[in-house]
């Protein structure tokens, strides 16, 4: 190899190396010859474990994807995986992928062998489930107000009717106690509606800096009788260099504090809640009139018995629970407080057990939130 050709393979590395999809390059025989950083994070293999060596032995479970290499190297035509593919990583864990074969020509010689694109769509469903339940959760909103308001009408008028008949009744110990039920009962009914207009009302958020590190600790400190009496440990893995992020603090802390509490009552006795903080160099969000902002992500994770796609489907519908004395408006709120700043809440099952609820919420520049205020 010439030094021209041996710098333009260099200059090509290093493109290829850069490149966010997983890049796998194969000789006519099936030979792995190129191997880039993405694909080894997305598989978990090395270039010391695939470079050199036959492709099909290193991915033998992958079936669609030694299918189409393999088509690929026979046929010399592109084809691609019409549906997601589940990726299969050395340490056990799966991966929602994409997938493109391509055959490599040079100008005098015939087919050279393929390459391989994977792109990584585990993210991406994930983000969609969350906007999708940030869709229904609009929906319900304006459902709620109008339902909410025909309720409370009435309502005020059984109380107030039942509070007459109390002071009728004085006396009659029996007949009163019945109308202190209704009193509690309807005062009951109305708290539930005042939680679900919380979903429709539009509420103007006190803007701040909020230093979320700190935020934590504090709702840690709210909670720390109710994890010691089960013998729940708290684990952090919090970067301390996020900066403040800009958020309404009393309504940040109802969420933290709500996902906190979620967490201490699946998690089992004698186990660990880990709650770790960073910010997601991967993804950026993009708000119209900003430019992208960093992200940043706290995750709470519980060694509950996790939770299903079935239930993870209802969880953001008002008054779904599998709590025996909630009201299933907890997580409606937590997603209607995040929505409102702009972020992402998502639920994921753990490989090792137990949920684990990300909120990812914008970093914008002290600069942002001065002129908001």
């Amino acid at each position: 190899m010439s030094t021209s050709q041996q710098h333009s393979y260099q200059e090509y590395a290093l493109i290829l190396e850069s490149i966010d999809d997983a890049v796998i390059a194969i000789d006519q025989q099936g030979i792995v010859i190129f191997f880039n950083s993405a694909a080894h994070h997305l598989t978990g293999l090395s270039e010391k474990q695939t470079l050199h060596k036959s492709f099909f032995e290193c991915f033998p479970q992958q079936k669609t994807l030694c299918y189409l290499a393999r088509t690929t190297l026979d046929e010399g035509r592109s084809i691609s995986s019409h549906e997601t593919v589940i990726l299969k990583t050395s340490s056990q864990q799966q991966r929602q992928i994409s997938i493109t074969v391509s055959p490599i020509f040079s100008a005098s010689q015939p087919q050279q062998g393929a390459v391989i694109v994977l792109h990584d769509l585990t993210q991406v469903h994930s983000l969609e489930g969350a906007l999708r339940h940030a869709d229904q959760l609009a929906m319900i909103k304006t459902m709620a107000a109008g339902l909410a308001h025909e309720i409370k009408n009435p309502l005020g008028g059984i109380k107030g009717s039942a509070q007459l008949l109390q002071m009728e009744l004085e006396g009659n110990s029996d007949l009163q106690e019945y109308t202190r039920l209704i009193v509690r009962e309807t005062e009951r009914v109305n708290r539930i509606i005042e939680e679900l207009l919380n979903l429709s009302r539009p509420r103007k958020s006190q803007v701040e800096s909020v230093n979320i590190c700190q935020l934590l600790d504090g709702i840690v400190k709210l909670q720390k009788k109710t994890a010691s009496d089960h013998n729940i440990r708290f684990k952090w893995q919090l970067d301390p260099s996020i900066p403040d992020i800009p958020g309404d603090h009393d309504l940040l802390m109802s969420l933290f504090l709500n996902l906190i509490k979620n967490a201490c009552e699946a998690t089992s006795d004698h186990s660990e809640i880990l709650i770790a903080s960073r910010i997601d160099a991967k993804y950026h969000l993009s708000l119209p009139g900003t430019r992208p902002t960093p992200i940043v992500q706290i995750s709470i994770s519980d060694q509950g018995p996790g939770i299903s796609a079935a239930e993870l489907e209802k969880a953001f519908t008002p008054f779904y629970t599998t709590k025996t004395d909630g009201n299933g408006l907890g997580l409606p709120i937590c997603q209607k407080i995040v929505t409102d700043h702009k972020g992402l809440l998502q639920f994921v099952d753990r490989p090792e057990g137990g949920t684990q609820v990300k909120v990812s919420l914008p970093l914008f520049h002290t600069r942002t939130i001065n002129k908001e205020k």
